[in-house]
């Protein structure tokens, strides 16, 4: 251990503290050998550690040593070898510096790939040209082996058209001739292959009603047509290749080609130029054409083309199997090639033409509809969607739908305003539907009518954004200018039927709208309002109308955010305004179960109102004609002084007062007439408007204006039997025996009241038959004792529609209480 003298004034410091803190007291000197041998243990171990730290930096010395000297080395050993490269270099190329020979020898490299390249560009078209050759060369001996350098000449053809992105678009010139030589042998082989298929056709007597079919002809037959689709089989696989279909037009079938060609010419022949049977206005002519084809050959070649394609499809895999799934459709396929060029010559000469137009795109539906429905035509049957026709052709990928819209919609217009124009239009049709229904106006009917035809004529369109723009331009729209008709109707009946409107029109102008007369002119508004709601009502829930609405709401939420129109210009905002306005408050997950909504929610809506506003007129015009016919009646002041020369006379058996004759005429022929033009229900809301009406108008004006004697009283409730056995008369099958009374219930309990015998006989009934007879008398006391005595007494005499204070303001209207 060091002498402390030795140690630093930092080294003293922290030995001393270093002692203080092991001896603090004198018990701690017994343990200073133990803490100097630990001492002296830690100085040990350090010493070796330091030991070994020193050898380790002796060793790494050493190595940084050894490698800088072979470092060096190697900068020295390529320093001569980068000094030879430069002579050699200088040595091979004629150059004064090592930078022009490096470029030098790089031009030549170049040089050299390009030599390359070309070798390998000029052995490829050398190749291509040989298996021409070689593919001619056989055709006539061995057509079959000719087909082998055909299939390996377009094998180079796609790997070229492949590789050239790769290759940044190198090499178009060797593209474009390997191509052209791909293509002029394939129609070598095709005319050679096709000429061969058509002589055994002129064999088989092709295309006869009486082909000569033999084992030997439809062997020929069999390997002809098995040549063409091997031909065709590498642009089935790929056909972009070539060009040779750039749509999703299903390819015909080589060997269908062939078949379909003398069909051709027949149908040329048939329906160009100035044939009978080519006719502007009868297309279905040479559409049936096409099905009578179809319906005549479509055997032959399910017998025996089918299994053909069978094999085929087995040996050429999955990837082919569309092409040969069903011969019968290959050969539609192969048939509608020329009905489309038939198509595109046909339609600019009917184009000025809106009828002719319209004939033929409605026989063009037909016969798609035919085409999917008789023959279950499915040109792709792995296609995501269906096949959407001709018509969807020629009216979506040919422009023809606009046009074609606004032919329909003038037709439509035009059809609209002959019905509103024809005399008998706004007659009521009392047989046009069921007895119990409300009957709507002729022109209703036949805007119904028309509005289903048009339904039937853009039905089969395969467009959703068709369908959808034709539902609004034209059917909605005629639902419109029907609503606004019948509304401007029930304006002029207001404006007539108001203050100034009879001041205006004078006596003569007022018969049209008083009486039955302006009641049919408001059961026209209302009948054909109720019938086309509820026809909207049936239209919402056909299979039709529920894929469209279904379908409006899936394209809404997809396009949700996106901007999109959903029917021609019409945003989804507009398209909500004319249908519905879940069409914009809704995804498609909650449109479709949220509160029924419909196609048709908006314009149900405006017919709904227009509906709810004529019977409200109906129910205040009826209402006033018969309070107004009443007047005379209230005005009878004898009810006090009535009697009754017939002992024992009941309020059955007497008659009707005269000053009431009026209103019961009124009454019946009014009642009558509604009984006839509504259908149940609202003719059961208008009744029981009427009799509420009835009961207060004579509670008010007659039974609590005036004082009754029994007779009177009698009397009273004699008319009120008669008032309500006419509206039951009326409402017929529509109402209920004894209904009226139950609904001017308060009446007839105040009439019972009125008509309490003043001698009754304990043993007798009332008049009503409602339980032992109590007389006048006692049922004063009781009545006027106090509540409860008269809520009793009115319990026995099973009345429950009046209070204490009516049922005495009642009994105060007997002379014999109020005297």
């Amino acid at each position: 251990m060091a002498p402390p003298t030795s140690l630093s004034s930092h080294e003293r410091t922290r030995v001393e503290d270093y002692l203080n803190d092991k001896i603090q007291v004198s018990a701690d000197l017994e343990s200073l050998d133990s803490l100097l041998s630990s001492l002296r243990a830690q100085q040990e171990l350090q010493r070796k550690q330091l030991s070994e730290a020193q050898e380790a930096l002796s060793n790494a010395t050493k190595a940084s040593n050894d490698h800088a000297e072979a470092t060096r080395m190697r900068a020295e050993a390529f320093a001569a070898e980068q000094a030879d490269i430069d002579r050699r270099l200088k040595a091979i190329t004629p150059s004064q510096t090592t930078d022009e020979a490096v470029r030098r020898l790089e031009n030549g490299m170049e040089r050299l790939q390009l030599l390359e390249l070309s070798k390998g560009y000029v052995e490829l078209l050398k190749e291509a040209e040989e298996l021409s050759k070689e593919a001619l060369a056989s055709i006539s001996s061995d057509p079959r082996a000719s087909l082998k350098p055909y299939a390996r000449l377009r094998s180079i053809v796609l790997s070229l058209k492949e590789a050239q992105p790769a290759a940044e678009g190198a090499a178009p010139h060797l593209i474009d001739y390997t191509e052209k030589l791909a293509s002029a042998l394939r129609l070598q082989l095709k005319t050679f292959f096709s000429n061969r298929l058509q002589k055994t056709l002129e064999s088989l007597k092709w295309p006869t009603h009486e082909l000569n079919i033999t084992d030997k002809l439809l062997g020929q037959w069999r390997q002809d047509v098995e040549l063409l689709i091997d031909l065709q089989m590498p642009e089935l696989e790929c056909r972009d290749v070539l060009d040779i279909a750039n749509s999703l037009v299903p390819p015909a079938l080589f060997p269908l080609e062939v078949m379909v060609h003398p069909l051709d010419l027949r149908f040329k022949y048939h329906f160009s130029g100035d044939k009978p049977t080519n006719r502007l206005d009868k297309p279905e002519y040479f559409l049936a054409h096409i099905m009578d084809l179809i319906n005549q050959f479509g055997g032959f070649f399910t017998s025996y083309l089918q299994p053909i394609l069978d094999e085929k499809a087995q040996v050429a895999g999955p990837s082919f199997e569309w092409n040969f799934y069903n011969a019968l459709h290959a050969f539609i396929t192969a048939l509608l090639p020329m009905l489309r060029q038939k198509i595109e010559s046909f339609l600019p000469q009917i184009a000025n033409h809106p009828r002719l137009l319209s004939h033929f795109i409605h026989e063009l539906m037909s016969f798609d509809n035919d085409l999917q429905e008789t023959w279950n035509y499915l040109p792709d049957p792995y296609a995501e969607e269906n096949w959407k026709g001709i018509t969807w052709e020629v009216l979506t990928k040919q422009g023809w739908y606009d046009r074609w819209l606004q032919v329909e919609k003038e037709f439509a217009l035009a059809r609209y305003q002959d019905i509103i124009d024809t005399p008998d239009s706004g007659e009521i049709d009392y047989d046009g539907v069921e007895i119990t229904a409300t009957k709507p106006t002729k022109a209703a009917i036949r805007v119904n009518d028309l509005l289903e035809t048009i339904t039937e004529r853009y039905q089969p369109l395969s467009s959703f954004s068709q369908k959808l723009r034709f539902l609004i331009d034209i059917q909605i729209t005629i639902f419109d200018q029907f609503h606004e008709r019948l509304h401007e109707a029930l304006g002029a009946y207001r404006t007539m039927t108001s203050t100034l409107g009879r001041t205006v029109q004078g006596s003569d102008g007022q018969a049209s709208v008083e009486g039955v007369a302006g009641l049919e002119r408001l059961c026209r508004v209302f009948g054909s309002a109720e019938y086309l709601e509820k026809k909207m009502e049936d239209w919402s829930n056909d299979v039709f109308f529920v894929e469209l609405w279904t379908e409006l709401q899936v394209r809404v939420q997809q396009n949700r955010g996106g901007g999109r129109n959903m029917a021609g210009s019409m945003s989804v905002a507009e398209v909500a305004s004319r249908t519905s306005p879940a069409v914009a408050n809704h995804g498609a997950a909650s449109a479709q179960t949220s509160d029924g909504a419909a196609l048709f929610d908006e314009t149900a809506s405006a017919y709904r109102r227009l509906r709810l506003q004529s019977e409200s007129i109906i129910t205040s015009t009826l209402t006033s004609n018969i309070t107004a016919a009443l007047k005379p009646y209230s005005r009878l002041a004898t009810w006090a002084t009535l009697s009754n020369p017939s002992a024992g006379a009941t309020a059955s058996s007497m008659s009707l007062s005269s000053d009431l004759a009026h209103a019961m005429r009124t009454l019946s022929t009014q009642l009558n007439f509604l009984a006839r033009a509504l259908g149940v229900a609202p003719l059961r809301r208008v009744s029981r408007q009427l009799l509420l009406s009835i009961q207060t108008y004579i509670w008010d004006n007659v039974l609590t204006r005036n004082t009754f004697s029994d007779v009177g009283a009698a009397q009273l409730a004699s008319d009120t039997d008669h008032l309500c056995s006419v509206v039951d008369n009326a409402l017929g099958v529509a109402g209920h025996v004894g209904g009226s009374m139950r609904i001017v219930k308060k009446l007839k309990e105040g009439l019972r009241l009125l008509n309490l015998s003043a001698s009754a006989d304990p043993d007798a009934e009332n008049m009503d038959g409602a339980g032992a007879a109590i007389g006048l008398w006692d049922v004063e006391k009781r009545l006027f004792r106090d509540n409860e005595s008269a809520r009793a007494v009115l319990a026995e005499l099973q009345i429950d529609g009046l209070t204490e204070a009516e049922a005495r303001s009642v009994l105060e209207r007997r002379v014999e209480i109020g005297s």
